[in-house]
């Protein structure tokens, strides 16, 4: 009954159909590219070099001669990449140091705690920079960058969730039983602080396309010919007075992608009722 409920409360959502509409636009561009393409995104002079948007180039050509249509398409692999990657390590090391600085407290709690402030201390994207030039630029580098930077976040929301409910009835009980601390924490506790991960994991997959776009366009990030949505705003800056498709589009699908994800985490958020409120 709970579940039906949540489901119409997030299907009458306008921002989640608009969130859900745009986010499966990423995923259909990056599942679907070479469908979707009619030319190959990296080989050079397929078109006459700035070639403006018209019926055979739709997205224009970029100084290469590229089609700019095809390279946006299979940008979407790297950042729904980036996306799922990010989230992944952040929630899987995040809520494994949450759960056992919320439950055992003390000095591995102040210990887990000191790391999170340190790493929260410093500028997400200065902190990513750091990161990504130490381990030299990369598709898999941009991804443990900013899933290292990312962990703080799911780290505390967990700890304060589960201090929320780690002295409840239903804890107590498991505990009175013999349950031991593995079974209490894996069949109690983390079912029940499931919903606010789901939410700050849509809000991470948004962060991470906008730190991949930032790193690539500082040239940190994924390096070129690979087609990345911040690589291309990069190489079309130069160009903005002659050719300013070639910065507008990429740009444009970024927008997109953070959109989509950030109206989804927002829907969740409203139709589960979370709070995702560090305390």
């Amino acid at each position: 009954m709970v579940k039906k409920r949540w489901i119409r409360k997030f299907l009458n959502n306008k921002s989640a159909i608009i969130g859900a509409i745009l986010t499966l636009l990423i995923v259909l561009m990056a599942v679907a590219s070479p469908i979707l393409t009619p030319y190959d995104p990296i080989e050079v002079f397929q078109g006459v070099p700035f070639n403006p948007p018209d019926g055979q180039h739709f997205f224009g050509t970029d100084n290469l001669g590229r089609d700019l249509f095809s390279r946006i398409i299979y940008g979407a692999q790297v950042s729904l990449a980036v996306a799922l990657g990010v989230t992944g390590i952040s929630l899987c090391v995040g809520v494994i140091l949450g759960l056992l600085a919320g439950y055992y407290q003390g000095k591995l709690e102040q210990s887990i705690m000191f790391v999170m402030d340190t790493i929260l201390s410093f500028p997400t994207l200065i902190f990513a920079m750091a990161i990504a030039a130490m381990l030299g630029a990369g598709l898999v580098t941009v991804i443990v960058a900013v899933g290292v930077v990312s962990i703080p976040q799911f780290a505390r929301l967990t700890r304060a969730q589960v201090m929320m409910i780690r002295e409840e009835e239903f804890v107590i009980s498991a505990r009175a039983a013999g349950a031991n601390d593995i079974r209490i924490l894996y069949n109690h506790i983390l079912p029940n602080i499931f919903s606010p991960l789901i939410v700050q994991g849509s809000f991470t997959a948004a962060q991470a396309v906008l730190y991949e776009a930032s790193l690539s366009f500082l040239g940190v990030g994924v390096p070129a010919p690979t087609p990345a949505w911040g690589s291309m705003l990069k190489e079309g800056y130069a160009y903005m007075s002659i050719a300013p498709w070639l910065s507008v589009i990429p740009g444009i699908a970024i927008v997109i992608a953070i959109l989509g994800f950030n109206l989804l985490g927002d829907a969740l958020r409203d139709s589960l009722d979370v709070n995702l409120t560090d305390k």
